[in-house]
């Protein structure tokens, strides 16, 4: 353990800078933290538009989350479905290419090797085909294959001479085989696009809460803050503007009552004979005579 006062002495830094770092680390601090709030909020103009604006964002953002987390919980259900499906066919694919496997052996056992170079002769087009569609699910466009017959080969003779039942059941097993592995192709193509469409779903909802709605919430407080402050401002401003016109008024009222007292006096000293201001001007007068000694 380092003494603290041992420690700046072996430290290699200069002292004002080891006195001063964990001044600059709490101001660093304090500037993320001010910053990260900074961006907690919307940088507008503290309105009651802008607050009505930013609150009908507030709704919009509300309900498009609430569709969206009901979008990504079908998509899941539909999700998990798919996976069963497919879990499913891969068990029984298994099956399937096996006996198939065991009716091709059996076939060129019977017929020979060279029964393949007659099947090939017979067949001139194919005759199971592979159309796409689309299936629409809570808005998401999912690739579906569907096979079907289109014309019948004429290998009905095929193998007469040995091996035609043998022949008839190979067609049979690959024909199966095949239906099994359309099955699959148009299950994972739809367990794929579903995979993207969930990732791209809960990015938008995660989004919406914890970013979206957040920051217009922060936004609606200030815009509020602030409209609670002028109006705080402007109630002080109008205590202060009818505190100044009652003090004009009882100033008015003030040197209203002064006057009707000098009327009242002037009324008095011209019952008496003598005029207040006429009193006033002979002391005046009185004041700057020249015989007068004392």
């Amino acid at each position: 353990m380092v003494v603290p006062h041992l420690r700046i002495l072996l430290s290699k830094e200069p002292l004002s800078w080891v006195v001063k770092r964990p001044i600059l680390n709490l101001c660093t601090s304090s500037i993320v933290i001010r910053m990260s709030g900074q961006t907690q909020r919307l940088n507008v103009v503290p309105t009651v538009t802008v607050l009505g604006v930013v609150k009908a964002r507030l709704v919009g953002a509300t309900r498009g989350h609430a569709l969206l987390k009901k979008k990504s919980d079908a998509l899941t259900v539909q999700f998990r479905a798919i996976l069963k499906k497919i879990v499913t066919t891969k068990e029984s694919m298994g099956t399937v290419m096996k006996a198939s496997s065991f009716a091709l052996t059996e076939a060129k056992y019977v017929a020979g090797e060279n029964i393949k170079f007659t099947v090939i002769e017979n067949v001139k087009t194919a005759t199971l085909r592979v159309k796409s569609r689309t299936e629409n699910i809570a808005g998401v466009k999912l690739p579906k294959f569907d096979y079907f017959t289109e014309s019948e080969t004429k290998n009905d003779l095929t193998g007469l001479a040995r091996g035609g039942q043998q022949v008839q059941v190979c067609k049979t097993a690959y024909v199966k085989a095949i239906e099994v592995l359309v099955e699959l192709a148009s299950l994972q193509t739809s367990f794929l696009t579903l995979d993207e469409a969930i990732k791209t779903t809960n990015r938008r909802v995660n989004a919406l809460e914890s970013v979206v709605k957040p920051r217009l919430e922060n936004t609606i407080s200030y815009i509020k803050g602030e409209l609670d402050e002028l109006e705080r401002e402007d109630f002080f401003r109008l205590k202060k503007i009818q505190a100044y016109k009652k003090r004009e008024i009882e100033n008015k009222m003030k040197a209203a009552a002064q006057f009707r007292e000098l009327q009242a006096a002037e009324h008095l000293s011209l019952e008496q004979g003598i005029s207040i201001n006429a009193a006033h001007d002979m002391l005046t007068v009185a004041q700057k005579d020249e015989d007068i000694i004392f």
